[in-house]
């Protein structure tokens, strides 16, 4: 087949822009990408490209859209675009847990992608970059229990988080009275929230943990795995941090988690505490690797590790596994021809 025909729905917001920058640099071999938003944001330059209002006229003729733009906006236009005969790769919560409809990272679990139906889901991305680091120990020696912890980067929310931070540090460290927060409900800044996202009614945890939990047990196909997690929102940028408590089926000893791990795609080892050297989110940003570090004994448990997971969230995390799903498509023969011509 020849180079596919791709639109970039939700080009405008930092994950999409992430999209057309990665699908750049990455070479992505397309014969067009079409950057696709709202009204407000049609007309604007990204990456070169002008971008168009996503209508109904717009969707003909793709082999592929990659999908940023919320559960609404997927929900609405995904099944118009797989119907006019694009695979979509769709980034937001819409699509995960349809039983029909597989959720795919990459390095983890590819050959899902055989089971498409013309929608493929990204997964959250605190799940992203905590199964890229887990999978190779779960191949070698099973995990049985797992309870983690994040740390997340306000870019998770969008821009307008990431100014509300801005606006709140400057003037605080200014003398100032700070903005009133707007996006979360209580200031970000110099502070840190145990709440990401919403609860629903009659629940404990929030829609974010739920989808660490649930999304990591399909990826894996492990519907029984025991997991535990606390979301909390932390005043940086970009970069998700992560502490991992697991506990395996085998042993594994850290110095052998560090081999294992040394080896695994998309996976970098840094880990020499006695030196300071360990992951950071300030020195992750614009990286699409998963950076793993502090791995040690839990002395409390036995077969149980801590380890310190961090991810550049709109890459890794969002956009570049988008593009190397759909590098797979491609790869794999995967896609279907587009009914309409351009």
């Amino acid at each position: 087949m020849s180079a596919p025909r791709v639109a970039v729905v939700g080009a405008s917001g930092a994950v999409g822009r992430t999209m057309l920058a990665v699908l750049r640099e990455r070479g992505f071999a397309a014969s067009e990408i079409v950057a696709l938003a709202s009204a407000r944001s049609a007309g604007s330059e990204l990456e070169g490209l002008s971008v168009r209002e996503l209508t109904a006229d717009a969707l003909d003729g793709f082999e592929l859209a990659l999908f940023s733009a919320g559960a609404g906006v997927s929900r609405e236009w995904g099944p118009r675009f797989a119907d006019a005969g694009a695979v979509v790769v769709d980034n937001s919560s819409q699509w995960r847990m349809h039983d029909d409809v597989p959720l795919v990272v990459a390095e983890v679990n590819p050959e899902a992608l055989e089971r498409h139906r013309g929608i493929v889901a990204n997964p959250n991305c605190s799940t992203m970059q905590m199964v890229v680091a887990l999978k190779p120990i779960f191949d070698a020696v099973g995990i049985e229990r797992i309870v983690i912890s994040t740390y997340q980067s306000v870019s998770g929310t969008g821009a307008a988080a990431v100014a509300e931070l801005d606006a709140q540090a400057h003037a605080i460290l200014h003398g100032m009275q700070p903005p009133a927060p707007t996006v979360y409900p209580h200031p970000i800044a110099f502070n840190a929230l145990p709440q990401v996202e919403s609860f629903r009614d009659g629940d404990d945890y929030t829609t974010e943990e739920r989808k660490l939990m649930d999304e990591t047990r399909k990826i894996l196909d492990a519907p029984e795995l025991r997991i535990s997690a606390t979301c909390v929102r932390v005043p940086v940028r970009v970069g998700h941090s992560q502490s991992i408590n697991v506990q395996t089926r085998e042993p594994l000893s850290p110095q052998d988690c560090r081999e294992l791990l040394g080896q695994a795609p998309g996976v970098v080892v840094v880990d020499d505490p006695a030196a300071a050297s360990y992951p950071l989110a300030s020195e992750v940003a614009g990286r699409d690797e998963v950076f793993v570090g502090r791995i040690r004994s839990d002395p409390s448990a036995q077969r149980t590790l801590n380890l310190w997971v961090v991810g550049d969230n709109l890459r890794k995390g969002a956009a570049t596994n988008a593009v190397q799903l759909a590098e797979l498509l491609v790869q794999r023969g995967l896609l279907r021809r587009a009914r309409a011509s351009v």
